[in-house]
């Protein structure tokens, strides 16, 4: 498969209309048809279904595009990493990171380095410690704030002088609003909305002194902004960090309740072991060491 192939794929994948992405491709479309039908015949499998009006993607094709945007942004950023080869420092550096206030640490070491490097770029991807783990293993990032609880060994990292702490989302009018804090007693009563993250379930166990599945979980979420609009309707409540709150709440009949007794969770900004970096990238480790360590 060629770079330039998957690109077309990719193109009609977000059109869905053979006219349109070769418009916006700047090629033929009998040209663009062919190269489709190509791709086709090299994988061996059927791409899209083809309609009148509108072209859709077959399960196989969801998975290539999947496959095929990873692919094109790792090449892009290799590109562009080669491209910075000279003696001004630039390119783009990658960085990775969970809903947390944490991030504002790394906005700072990112203001502190622009100040000596305004040719640098930055790309900021938010996700769990999944989604973050997932693409740094695939070299889409080159760095990824993690919180805690996380399986770190596989990567060299920098333990952030902050911690979250955990509690519960809810709406004012909730009869456990008013409390100081949920006991793991109170859990047992709410209907929840959890972080989809694999690790947390074990921490939470802990807690709790018991499985984590005996909860009544009637969702998940990947970051907590949709969780707070299922909250603010009374679908449930959130079991989330603070500081995140007044982000996302724009009603003001959300409040936040911490968990009794008090669970913190730290944070690591982490990259791969063995890391070979781009002069960007290898400058902005040198400023988190500067400000972190």
């Amino acid at each position: 498969m060629e770079n330039r192939v998957l690109r077309y794929f990719l193109a009609v994948a977000r059109e869905e209309n053979i006219t349109k992405a070769s418009e916006s491709l700047h090629v033929t479309q009998p040209t663009l048809s062919k190269q489709l039908m190509d791709l086709e015949d090299e994988l061996g499998t059927k791409l899209f279904i083809r309609g009148k009006r509108k072209i859709t993607l077959t399960e196989d094709g969801v998975y290539l595009r999947k496959r095929a945007q990873e692919i094109i942004e790792l090449v892009d950023k290799t590109e562009g990493e080669f491209n910075e080869r000279g003696n001004v420092i630039s390119g783009d550096i990658y960085i990775g990171g969970g809903e947390t206030q944490a991030m504002r640490l790394i906005a700072k070491a990112v203001k502190s380095l622009r100040d000596d490097y305004p040719d640098i770029r930055y790309h900021l991807y938010s996700g769990n410690a999944d989604a973050l783990m997932e693409r740094m293993d695939k070299g889409l990032l080159d760095f990824g704030v993690l919180i805690e609880p996380a399986n770190i060994k596989k990567y060299d990292y920098i333990k952030l002088p902050s911690v979250d702490t955990w509690g519960v989302l809810m709406r004012k009018d909730h009869p456990f609003a008013g409390k100081s804090g949920i006991r793991p007693e109170d859990m047992e009563q709410l209907d929840l909305i959890v972080s989809s993250q694999s690790m947390v379930e074990n921490g939470f166990s802990g807690w709790m002194g018991k499985d984590f599945d005996q909860l009544n979980i009637i969702a998940h979420y990947n970051l907590i902004y949709n969780a707070a609009l299922m909250v603010e309707e009374g679908v449930g409540c959130a079991l989330t960090l603070d500081k995140l709150v007044n982000m996302y709440q724009e009603s003001g009949d959300l409040t936040f309740v911490p968990l009794e007794p008090r669970m913190e969770s730290g944070l690591n900004i982490v990259w791969k072991k063995y890391q070979v970096f781009s002069k960007a990238a290898e400058k902005f480790l040198e400023k988190l060491q500067e400000s972190f360590l």
